[in-house]
């Protein structure tokens, strides 16, 4: 085992994804872990059921299906451990709780998922955490508005809906200075193409109900930690009660296996389309990373190996008749569909708000529509979406 370790330790990212996580040694020589359901686990006498020194004690503290799935992710983000919860909201939700309390305050960057927001406005501060929101420009500004009871800085980066790019190492950096924890959303890069830790994270989040997923059928998110800090995360989320399925870890860990690969057709779709968009008249920016005119394109090509397939553009429309030019545009699209989350084999259409922003203000001009690229065949996609911009025009 420690030899086929190491050579995978150095192997190549789709040869650690097809061979990560389990041993078949270790499972009678079938490649795919065995699905083990269970609450009861049985002791052999009542010494060891005291002490609880063995290695599974009960379904909610892990199985061997959701330890293959942890041990893949932990290789992945050269974690210390990671926790498996039942939603990608509930990723962020569970490290919040670990590392926040009374009387702390907590720095969230403003361009956060939306229901990471909503839970900071409700829950948290419901307990007593006072929540503050920054630029996700700020860059070096962050340290002016940590006070001594800030305990955590929050990242999100690429931003959610509009994709502002974070300079991770410096806040990080600055974060640490003050003895604050440093959680970082990294749903949109994955581990293949940014790894929080590596620059400094102390805690990555991400929602495997999308890229590790990729069939859209399960909801689950991972929680990874270093060292410092896994021993906080892993009881507080032993002390919610906080589980997931061994059925889904196995959907998971199956999905998991071919991510590489379908990363890297969603990010070369993406960025055809993206600089498709880019060249039309009745678009007015395009929000992608990768893409040079992007106002961080140059702190993402510093910082990350790849782009995935998610991204916006600002459709063009008349003032005061935004919201029908996107209901327009969306309702003439046939192979994007109309719904929420992405990272599934299938294409994606939705029209975002920005509302709830208070310090990051969402670009003018128009609507913005945030596409899921999908597997389908670019062609394909750009005639759909000549079809929404023809519908959007005629408002």
């Amino acid at each position: 085992m420690t030899k086929r370790n190491d050579l995978l330790s150095a192997a190549g990212v789709n040869t650690r994804l097809t061979h990560g996580g389990n041993d078949p040694a270790d499972c009678f020589g079938f490649v795919n872990p065995p699905i083990v359901r269970g609450s009861t686990v049985l002791f052999p006498d009542a010494e060891t059921l005291s002490t609880e020194n063995q290695k599974y004690t009960y379904g909610t503290h892990g199985t061997p299906t959701t330890d293959a799935l942890c041990n893949m992710v932990n290789a992945l983000e050269g974690s210390a451990g990671t926790i498996l919860v039942p939603s990608g909201l509930a990723a962020i939700t569970v490290p919040f709780l670990a590392y926040l309390g009374a009387g702390d305050h907590a720095l969230i960057v403003d361009s956060v998922y939306f229901p990471t927001r909503r839970f900071c406005n409700t829950m948290l501060k419901k307990l007593g955490v006072e929540v503050e929101y920054y630029d996700p420009a700020i860059g070096e500004g962050i340290e002016a508005l940590i006070r001594p009871n800030t305990k955590l800085v929050h990242l999100e980066a690429p931003g959610s809906n509009t994709f502002e790019i974070q300079d991770v190492r410096l806040i990080t950096d600055i974060a640490h200075r003050h003895d604050c924890v440093v959680t970082m959303d990294n749903t949109w890069a994955t581990p293949l193409y940014f790894k929080p830790l590596d620059f400094g994270v102390d805690v990555s989040i991400h929602a495997a109900t999308k890229y590790p997923s990729g069939h859209s059928d399960v909801l689950m998110g991972f929680v990874s930690a270093n060292e410092k800090h896994w021993k906080a995360l892993y009881q507080a989320n032993a002390n919610l009660g906080i589980c997931v399925t061994s059925d889904d870890a196995y959907q998971i860990l199956r999905g998991i296996r071919t991510m590489g690969i379908r990363l890297a057709h969603h990010q070369k779709s993406a960025l055809d389309i993206a600089t498709w968009l880019e060249s039309r008249d009745d678009v007015v920016r395009v929000l992608h990373p990768a893409l040079p005119s992007f106002p961080g394109h140059e702190l993402w090509k510093r910082d990350f190996k790849g782009a995935s397939g998610v991204f916006s553009f600002v459709l063009k429309a008349e003032e005061g008749r935004h919201k029908q030019a996107a209901a327009a545009f969306l309702d003439a699209l046939t192979f994007f569909g109309l719904g929420y989350s992405w990272g599934g084999y299938e294409s994606l259409a939705v029209a975002v708000s920005l509302v709830d922003r208070t310090i990051a203000k969402g670009p003018s001009g128009g609507p913005v529509i945030r596409l899921q690229i999908g597997l389908e065949d670019v062609a394909d996609l750009k005639m759909d979406l000549e079809a929404g911009f023809k519908a959007a025009a005629g408002v």
